[in-house]
């Protein structure tokens, strides 16, 4: 079976020096908040080229303690409302509802998949006050066009980058794109850990002073406590794990392009759609998305000739159980794009062969 996605292959890569990393965490006898963390929040922030990054507990609480600073420093209110791409993975609207904010959904590009910025305007009213840009698949979105919307009507804007890590738009990281971002290190992620982790990268110093305390229980100080928070903390072990695999993620990123690279070149289909990727963009390709319109029998074949595929994602945020108040809206490009995208295999250790023999069976599909 040729893997979707082989975890231990990857981390095997940075197996040496993972151990060394938990040896020195181990040895240190600090084990929350310690060195490790405070090393890879300079590294990460270094690498994106932002001013702060704060560590958290996973890219969840990244964006909801977003939002919850701006609620704390009085740029946003109960009821205010974000517009947030219809296609994208729940976490994205979760963080929105969490802080008693207002999703708005917008339809995406249906050649990037991308929140689309000729619908935005149409979605703003008096209440209106952020938009939050998702990096999708592992491409920004259309940075200039989104803060050039926001800038005239006033609004915040926040990046979801937990698929985007060393994407650039016009050479500019994600991460440092808006006023702030969310980031996930996910396990499965272009930059993962070993378990849950997450960040938020900001120039904005008040925004990360307030983050740094939000994220501790809303101290600044043992025992002194200035707002009713949560503990959502990148542990110490896992940022000793992100901070190794830093150091390779741009030469993992240009392997996953090699792949992404054969197969815009060799699969040649007609009843496949490819990717696009959006002008100034460098994509780094968490996920290798096609669509077709039988998507079930396509990936039905493909596991019949051992090639393990997955689908991002299989239903709508606004077909969700967890949305019932949406349940009965239409959003056309998002419900096709949900009803005809596939993930292929792509990973920094796919062997050639590999990806070779996927494009021969999906050109033998018919």
């Amino acid at each position: 079976m040729i893997k979707f996605l082989d975890l231990l292959e990857i981390n095997k890569q940075y197996e040496a020096d993972i151990t060394k990393a938990f040896h020195g965490f181990f040895n240190s006898g600090w084990y929350v908040m310690g060195q490790y963390l405070k090393q890879f929040e300079e590294e990460y922030a270094q690498y994106c080229g932002t001013q702060y990054c704060v560590g958290v507990a996973n890219g969840l609480d990244a964006l909801i303690l977003i939002f919850k600073a701006y609620i704390e420093l009085g740029q946003l209110h109960e009821g205010d409302e974000v517009l947030v791409p219809s296609n994208t993975y729940i976490a994205s609207i979760l963080a929105i509802s969490q802080n008693r904010l207002v999703p708005i959904l917008v339809e995406p590009d249906l050649n990037t998949y991308n929140i689309n910025p000729a619908l935005l305007e149409e979605k703003i009213t008096s209440k209106t006050k952020a938009i939050l840009a998702v990096h999708l698949y592992g491409q920004t979105a259309n940075m200039n066009a989104i803060n050039a919307i926001a800038q005239k009507h006033s609004l915040l804007v926040v990046e979801d980058c937990a698929q985007a890590h060393g994407a650039t738009h016009q050479d500019k990281k994600a991460g440092n794109l808006s006023h702030a971002a969310g980031h996930s290190f996910y396990p499965g992620k272009n930059l993962g850990a070993l378990g849950d982790g997450g960040a938020v990268t900001t120039n904005n110093q008040e925004l990360a002073q307030t983050l740094f305390a939000l994220r501790n229980y809303g101290s600044h100080k043992k025992y002194e406590n200035l707002y009713k928070s949560v503990n959502s903390r990148l542990d110490e072990l896992q940022a000793a794990i992100v901070s190794v695999k830093l150091k390779g993620l741009d030469a993992d990123n240009a392997k996953r392009a090699v792949i992404a690279d054969y197969y815009l070149k060799h699969i040649q289909n007609a009843a496949i759609i490819l990717p696009q990727i959006g002008i100034y963009n460098k994509h780094v390709w968490h996920v290798f998305v096609i669509r077709t319109k039988k998507r079930d029998l396509l990936q039905e074949y493909l596991t019949q000739n051992n090639i393990q595929t997955i689908i991002h994602y299989p239903i709508p945020p606004h077909k969700q159980k967890a949305y019932a108040e949406w349940n009965n809206l239409n959003y056309p490009v998002s419900e096709l794009i949900h009803e005809q995208i596939l993930s292929i295999p792509i990973s920094p250790v796919m062997p050639q062969a590999e990806y070779h023999k996927v494009v021969e069976v999906l050109n033998q599909y018919s």
